[in-house]
């Protein structure tokens, strides 16, 4: 594309272990575009008061330290571990910083030429004019299972039972809150992955964003 041409932005929302990171990260590389993962800016966020030693319920300074990220430069890795995750479900409440992620989001997308942004509210919060929308779902039951492999895969111990308690609060939460709730855009494509693999998953994507590139 030229480089005066507007910026290519693709939606990937839906709940935790349905595949959207996944697909969004596939969808990225296929089309040449930056990946944002959102989900990681909350974890940074957090990360950052922690590293800091402060509060995780001063929602100033947590706005604070929103605004001074840099999201192209995030460890996945590093934002993965449990204490993280704990502290990001604190902060990822707080209006401002919701707004002062937001803000930051939409700039990492306005960037040439473009980019795939996975999370909860990208379709219908952060980017709704996106080109084209995913919302990406699976039973909490299949998502259990994705996640106690991938925790047995990698050497730690997992309890099916507690993971998907865990998925089904989480559900609760991000479909629940006021602020952004968890739910497809009115013009999003659902794709549902209970019975379907990535590669699937991917192709039926492949060819709506082409699709959608030729209008």
């Amino acid at each position: 594309m030229s480089e005066t041409a507007s910026p290519i932005v693709i939606a990937v929302d839906g709940p935790a272990a349905a595949g959207k990171g996944t697909l969004a990260r596939r969808l990225a590389a296929r089309y040449g575009l930056r990946h944002l993962d959102t989900g990681l800016s909350y974890r940074a966020t957090a990360k950052a008061l922690l590293d800091a030693g402060l509060a995780l319920d001063d929602e100033a300074v947590a706005a604070r330290m929103a605004r001074a990220l840099d999201l192209s430069n995030l460890d996945r890795v590093v934002l993965s571990a449990h204490d993280i995750g704990e502290a990001a479900s604190k902060v990822a409440v707080m209006p401002d910083v919701r707004r002062a992620l937001v803000e930051a989001q939409r700039d990492f997308a306005a960037i040439a030429p473009g980019a795939v942004l996975d999370g909860r509210d990208i379709g219908t919060v952060v980017c709704p004019d996106a080109l084209i929308k995913f919302y990406v779902t699976a039973s909490p039951a299949v998502r259990a299972r994705r996640r106690h492999d991938e925790i047995r895969g990698k050497g730690g111990q997992a309890d099916m039972a507690g993971i998907l308690a865990d998925i089904e609060r989480r559900d609760a939460r991000d479909m629940e809150r006021t602020d952004s709730p968890l739910r497809p855009a009115a013009n999003a494509h659902l794709l549902d992955t209970t019975e379907m693999g990535i590669e699937t998953a991917f192709e039926t994507a492949r060819v709506l964003v082409d699709a959608a590139l030729e209008r």
